[in-house]
């Protein structure tokens, strides 16, 4: 799948990144789409959420599992966290 191809975050209307899904997950597909838009709304107001429920300081990013059609927050310790696994 082409970048042209890949789903809309819904959050802020960006192309989301193919991203493969470590080893170590229990997600059993080889990829997700992922958010990788510092500026998308879910992720800059995910820093105040996290510190302010779980007190970490932390954020999420909207995740996209094309296997199944489920979506969520996948969390991220800083801007740079997880785009080592960004394939496309």
């Amino acid at each position: 799948m082409s970048q042209n191809n890949n789903p809309e975050c819904p959050h802020c209307g960006v192309k989301m990144e193919k991203w493969a899904v470590p080893d170590a997950t229990t997600w059993d597909t080889e990829y997700h789409f992922v958010c990788f838009n510092d500026e998308c709304p879910y992720f800059v107001r995910g820093w105040d959420w996290m510190l302010e429920k779980n007190q970490v300081n932390a954020s999420y990013r909207h995740r996209y599992d094309p296997s199944t059609g489920s979506s969520g927050p996948i969390a991220v310790w800083s801007h740079k966290a997880l785009r080592d696994y960004i394939i496309e």
